[in-house]
C-alpha cells in the first residue's frame, strides 16, 4: 500500500524568509562561532511535531538543505569536512546523546563519565582520559539525562534526583543531579561490549595463562560454585561471561542481575533483572525475590551478576540444595575479605544465625574464589585462584593454587610480574575426575613471567 502524498506535508523546519540572515556579533567570524549559531538555529527551527513521520535519510536530506542555506549567508562558509560535522551534530542532538554520541560509537572507550557540562572523561585500555568534548551547559547535559531516563520510562527530577538506566544497546547508565549532586549533573556510562571476550582474548590480553584458563574451565565444567571477588572495573563481568561459556548447552541457567550485562551463548537461558521502586515508593523487586522465584524454575545453574545484599543466603541455601555450579561475583580487595563481605550480606537476611553457622554455609556451599584485579597501568588480571578446604574451629579454611606475583614497573609504569602455581594440588581435583576432568600434576608447578610492553 502506498504512502499518503501529504505525509511530509508539515514541513521538517519551520523555514524563514530568505532576507533572514543570521545574526553577526561584533568581532564573530571564526569556524567554531559559525557553527555553534548554525547548530542552535538549526534546532530552533526544527519542527519538532512532524519528526516521527520522517526517516533518518529524509532528515539528514532536509538538514543538509537548511545548512546549505545558512552557510550561503554567511562571510566564512565552512569546507566540505566542517559541513559535514557540523550537520552529525544536529542529527546527533536529533536521533542520539547529542555530544556523547561519537563517545558510544568508539570501541575503544570501555566508560563515559560526566562530570557536569564542562568535563568529559573516558576510560580507554583500563586508563582514564580526558577528552575536548563539553556541553553547551548543564541545562544542555539534562536534556541528554531527561532523553535517556525517559525511554526507559523513568523519571529525574528534584524528588527523584538518581537513576539507573539502559540504553538501546544494552549499555548501563548512571544518572545523579542536584541537589544531591553539588556541582551539576553527573552522568556515568559503562559500555556495553557486543563481543564477549573469550579465554583466547584474555590469554592475549594476559588477564591469566593457559594453566589457569585449564583448570577454571574444569571447575566450572564438574559444577564447583565459584565466586569472583574484585574492585569497581576489575573485570569481574568480563570473567564470569568467560566462565559461563564452559556450561554445557543442555542445561538450564538462570541468571539474576540488577542491570543485565551478562551474555550467555546457551539455548536455555532464563534472564532475571530487578525493579526498583516507582514514584510512590511502591512496585519493587529485590534480587533476593528474584533467587527465591528462581528455585520454583526447576534451574540447572543460577548465575547471580552481583551478590550485594540478603539474597547472599538464598543464593548459599540454593548451592548447598542441588544447584551445583553456580556462579556469583562481588566487590572485594582480597579471598579473605571477599568470605567476610559475604557473611555480612548473610547477616542482612536478619534470620539471626549464630557466626559460625553462617560461616558453615559459606564453606560448604562454596569451593573456588577467585580473585580479580584492575592494576595501576589498567590492565586486568587474575591475582588469586583459591580453594575453600572446609572449617578449622570458627575459621573459614583456604588455600592459594595459584596467584599474581607483582615484581614492579618498567620504565612505561607498566607492572611487572609473574603467575606462579603454589605446588598445591586442589582436594577438587577427585571431583574433576569424577566429571571426566584430568588436569595434568604439572599444571600445578607452573610458572609463567609477565613483562610490560605487550596488550
Amino acid at each position: 500500500m502506498s504512502e499518503p502524498e501529504d505525509r511530509y506535508a508539515v514541513p521538517l523546519f519551520d523555514h524563514q524568509p530568505a532576507v533572514d540572515t543570521i545574526a553577526m556579533p561584533e568581532g564573530a567570524g571564526d569556524t567554531t562561532q559559525i557553527r555553534a549559531r548554525i547548530h542552535r538555529q538549526l534546532l530552533e527551527r526544527l519542527n519538532l511535531t512532524n519528526l516521527e513521520t520522517y526517516g533518518r535519510e529524509q532528515v539528514v536530506s532536509e538538514v543538509r538543505k537548511v545548512v546549505q542555506e545558512m552557510l550561503a549567508r554567511e562571510s566564512m562558509p565552512l569546507n566540505f569536512e566542517e559541513r559535514e560535522s557540523l550537520v552529525e551534530q544536529v542529527l546527533h542532538e536529533i536521533f542520539g546523546l547529542g555530544p556523547l554520541e561519537p563517545l558510544l560509537r568508539d570501541p575503544s572507550v570501555s566508560d563515559i563519565l560526566v562530570n557536569t557540562g564542562r568535563q568529559v572523561f573516558v576510560e580507554r585500555n583500563g586508563r582514564l582520559e580526558r577528552t575536548g568534548i563539553r556541553f553547551k551547559d548543564d541545562k544542555h547535559l539534562m536534556q541528554v539525562i531527561d532523553r535517556i531516563v525517559a525511554a526507559v520510562g523513568r523519571r529525574i527530577d528534584d524528588s527523584s534526583p538518581m537513576v539507573d538506566a539502559r540504553l538501546a544497546d544494552g549499555s548501563r547508565v548512571n544518572a545523579i543531579i542536584p541537589p544531591l549532586a553539588i556541582d551539576g549533573p553527573h552522568v556515568s556510562i559503562r559500555k556495553f561490549k557486543k563481543d564477549v571476550l573469550s579465554a583466547e582474548d584474555l590469554l592475549r590480553y594476559e588477564t591469566l595463562t593457559p594453566p589457569i584458563r585449564d583448570l577454571l574451565q574444569g571447575v566450572v565444567q564438574a559444577r564447583l560454585n565459584v565466586l569472583i571477588s574484585g574492585g569497581t572495573g576489575a573485570g569481574k563481568t568480563t570473567l564470569l561471561n568467560m566462565l559461563s561459556s564452559s556450561i554445557p548447552g543442555n542445561e538450564r541457567i538462570v541468571t539474576i542481575e540488577d542491570s543485565a550485562e551478562l551474555q550467555l551463548r546457551q539455548p536455555h537461558v532464563v534472564r532475571l533483572e530487578t525493579r526498583p521502586p516507582n514514584v510512590e515508593g511502591a512496585g519493587q523487586v529485590t534480587a533476593r525475590q528474584l533467587v527465591i522465584n528462581a528455585l520454583r524454575m526447576r534451574p540447572d545453574r543460577i548465575i547471580v551478576g552481583e551478590v550485594r545484599g540478603s539474597e547472599a543466603v538464598d543464593m548459599l541455601q540454593a548451592m548447598n540444595t542441588g544447584h551445583d555450579g553456580s556462579l556469583t561475583t562481588l566487590h572485594a580487595n582480597s579471598p579473605r575479605d571477599a568470605l567476610a563481605r559475604l557473611e555480612t550480606m548473610v547477616s542482612m537476611a536478619n534470620l539471626n544465625l549464630p557466626e559460625k553457622a553462617m560461616r558453615q554455609q559459606i564453606a560448604a556451599a562454596l569451593q573456588v574464589v577467585i580473585q580479580i584485579a584492575r592494576l595501576s597501568d589498567g590492565r586486568r588480571r587474575i591475582v588469586s585462584v583459591s580453594e575453600i578446604v572446609g572449617m578449622e574451629g570458627d575459621v573459614i579454611t583456604m588455600q592459594e593454587i595459584f596467584q599474581f606475583e607483582r615484581q614492579g614497573v618498567d620504565e612505561k609504569g607498566e607492572v611487572l610480574g609473574q603467575f606462579k602455581a603454589t605446588g598445591i594440588r586442589p582436594r577438587f581435583t577427585e571431583r574433576l575426575l569424577m566429571a571426566g576432568i584430568e588436569l595434568p600434576t604439572a599444571l600445578f608447578s607452573n610458572v609463567a613471567t609477565i613483562a610490560g610492553g605487550r596488550r
